[in-house]
């Protein structure tokens, strides 16, 4: 959805049960500021955004907390993640 805004990212992911994996922090503000229901963010804060480097941070993310994901807002770096 490259023209969509953040909003309708959200609103899409949310009527498809999806979990949004994104770089932009705005998800966050929507999120806690606003107060947007979402099924979950994962939120990469990588220094190499390699795609590479993506992946393997996401199937760390994955192998340590993917069933309890959905609803969850995860701040994922190289280092390790955090759950809210």
């Amino acid at each position: 959805m490259p023209q969509a805004t953040d909003a309708e990212i959200l609103r899409r992911a949310v009527n498809e049960n999806r979990i949004i994996v994104t770089n932009d922090k705005d998800f966050g503000e929507m999120i806690f500021r606003g107060e947007h229901s979402h099924c979950g963010v994962i939120l990469l804060r990588l220094r190499d955004e390699q795609g590479k480097n993506k992946v393997k941070v996401l199937a760390n993310v994955l192998a340590q907390i993917g069933s309890r994901l959905p609803h969850r807002y995860v701040v994922a770096t190289e280092i390790g993640f955090r759950v809210r």
